[in-house]
This record gives structure tokens, C-alpha cells and sequence, in this order.
């Protein structure tokens, strides 16, 4: 074997290596230690968050489009202004055409007189727009990793055992949480069963389901409170 042979040998068993090793990093799943703590502030434990949801590059493009589809799929587009030809009447000529001395006029229906049509007005319209499914969830994770450091872990919210606002905002208080807060958990589980009513007379909290996790909510709180299991729940889903 040639000096040339052997070396393309040796070349293309370090870039058959090198593709190896990036293979496997790429199936390793890079994680952060968070503490979770309990509605009374104290920590109870840690969990593992993936860096492929919490961990991503925020891409500022993807999540501006996001909340313009959420904000336009909102819209109702149900606004409507009449053409001259739709508003009643103003079928007759008011004045005949010459030797009045007002300017010619065929309808009292036209743009120009007060009770006539509008010009070039707004119609019932769809302002939805799609965004590819990939995309999406990108804009998901991005909003998760840029508000990761205003998020708090809590293990569930079994401690709020009344229907009570005053132990509602106890808890906010011990999680040192304030302004906009955004409480994701799943309400319907046993351990959260008085959590939507001891909050629903705070004005300044939002409470939603994982499965409703939504790129508005997520930018416009302050501070963000998530249960282990919601944290599980959108890992579960957003991972794929």
C-alpha cells in the first residue's frame, strides 16, 4: 500500500470516528437540575428539565409569529360598514341635474352626504393564519427557555386545602412571586382540587391546563409557577 493510500485511509477512519461521536452526542439528553419547591417555599426535591425544551435558543422570529397567530386567529373579523349601494334608500334623484346651483348629485346614499355609504369600509373577514406544527412547538420551547429564569417549580398545590383566597396568596407570597403570575397544573387532579377556586378572586393570576400552553400567556406573566407534573406532562409532548 502507497504513502497516499494510507493516508485517505487514516483520514476517512478519523471522519468515520469523528460522525460517530457526533451521532452519539446528538442522541444524549442534556438536563438541568431545578429545585421544586412546596406552595410554603421550602424545597422538597429536583427535577431533571431537558434542554431540548427548556434549554433551546429563543428564536425571536418564530415566536413573534406564534403570538401573531394567536392574537389574529382571536379576531372575530365580523366588522362591516355599508356600501352606497347597500344602505336603504336614495333611489330617486334630490335635485334635477342643472340650473339649481348645487352641485350634481344622483342619490342622497352617496359617500359624500351624511347617512350615505362608506367608502372602501371594512368586511367580514378570516385574519387566521397557519404555522407549520414543527414551528409551533419551537416557538413553545423558545418561550419556555427565555422566561426559564422567572419560572418557579412547585410539587403540586395539595397544601391549599380551602377554597380560600387568603391561603392562595400566602403561597404566592412564600414562592416569592409577584406582578402578572401564570399558574400552570392541572386543575382537574386531586391534588390541585381547590387551587382554581382559592385563585380565581386574584385578579393578577391566570391559570391554565399544560395541554392549553399557549406562547401569549407564557411572554405577557411576570412570573410563571408550574407543578412537576405539568413540567412532565409538556416535556412528554413538546420532545417529540
Amino acid at each position: 500500500m502507497s504513502d497516499s493510500d494510507s493516508k485517505i485511509n487514516g483520514f476517512c477512519e478519523r471522519e468515520g470516528n469523528s460522525k460517530q461521536q457526533k451521532q452519539n452526542k446528538g442522541k444524549e439528553i442534556m438536563t438541568k437540575e431545578v429545585s421544586i419547591l412546596s406552595t410554603s417555599g421550602k424545597q422538597v426535591g429536583q427535577i431533571a428539565l431537558d434542554d431540548k425544551v427548556f434549554g433551546v435558543e429563543p428564536n425571536l422570529h418564530v415566536m413573534h409569529m406564534a403570538l401573531r397567530r394567536q392574537l389574529n386567529n382571536a379576531r372575530s373579523g365580523n366588522a362591516c360598514a355599508k356600501t352606497r349601494a347597500e344602505v336603504s334608500g336614495g333611489g330617486k334623484k334630490p335635485w334635477k341635474q342643472k340650473g339649481t346651483g348645487r352641485a350634481r348629485a344622483g342619490s342622497i346614499r352617496s359617500p359624500l352626504f351624511a347617512g350615505g355609504g362608506v367608502i372602501f369600509g371594512p368586511k367580514p373577514r378570516d385574519y387566521s393564519f397557519q404555522m407549520p406544527q414543527k414551528a409551533r412547538r419551537l416557538a413553545l420551547k423558545s418561550a419556555l427557555s427565555a422566561r426559564l429564569d422567572n419560572t418557579v417549580l412547585v410539587k403540586d398545590f395539595s397544601e391549599i386545602t380551602e377554597a380560600k383566597t387568603k391561603l392562595m396568596a400566602e403561597s404566592l407570597k412564600a414562592l416569592k412571586v409577584e406582578g402578572k403570575i401564570l399558574i400552570i397544573a392541572n386543575t382537574q387532579a386531586a391534588e390541585n382540587g381547590q387551587l382554581e377556586l382559592a385563585a380565581r378572586n386574584l385578579p393578577n393570576v391566570k391559570i391554565i391546563l399544560p395541554s392549553n400552553l399557549n406562547v401569549k400567556d407564557l411572554l405577557e406573566a411576570d412570573s410563571i409557577v408550574m407543578t412537576e407534573a405539568s413540567i412532565i406532562e409538556i416535556t412528554e409532548r413538546l420532545s417529540k
